[in-house]
C-alpha cells in the first residue's frame, strides 16, 4: 500500500527553523525522486526542491535557494526538508510528492503520488 506522509509542521517565528519529513511506504526512493512543493492561500501550488532518485541531484526554487536543504534516508524511507531562516512569505500548506523518473521537475504539478501536506506558519 502506497503511502506519503508528511510532518514536522508548525508555527515558527521569523528567522527560525522547522524542518519537514515525508515519509513514503509502497514505493523506493532508488526509483522515485521526491519533491516538496508548497500551496499559500490563494495561490498555486509551487515547486520548493526535489532530489533525484538515480544519483540524489537536487533542485531548489530561487526564493528558497542558501535557506533550505533537501536530503533523503533511503534506509528510513524518508526524505527531509530543512528550512532555515523562515519568513512570512514561506506560509504554506508544504506538500510531498513522488515521480517515476530520474529527472524530476518542480515546474510541474503533474506528479505521480501526493501526500495530505503539512501546514507552515511563520509569523512573530
Amino acid at each position: 500500500q502506497l503511502q506519503i506522509v508528511e510532518s514536522g509542521g508548525g508555527l515558527v517565528q521569523p528567522g527560525g527553523s522547522l524542518r519537514l519529513s515525508c515519509a513514503v511506504s509502497g514505493l523506493s526512493l532508488d526509483t522515485y525522486s521526491i519533491g516538496w512543493f508548497r500551496q499559500a492561500p490563494g495561490k498555486e501550488r509551487e515547486g520548493v526542491s526535489c532530489i533525484s532518485a538515480s544519483d540524489g541531484s537536487t533542485t531548489y526554487a530561487d526564493s528558497v535557494k542558501g535557506r533550505f536543504t533537501i536530503s533523503r534516508d533511503n534506509v528510513k524511507a524518508t526524505v527531509y526538508l530543512q528550512m532555515n531562516s523562515l519568513k512570512p512569505e514561506d506560509t504554506a500548506v508544504y506538500y510531498c510528492a513522488a515521480d517515476r523518473t530520474a529527472y524530476p521537475n518542480i515546474g510541474t504539478i503533474w506528479w505521480d503520488y501526493w501526500g495530505q501536506g503539512t501546514q507552515v506558519t511563520v509569523s512573530s
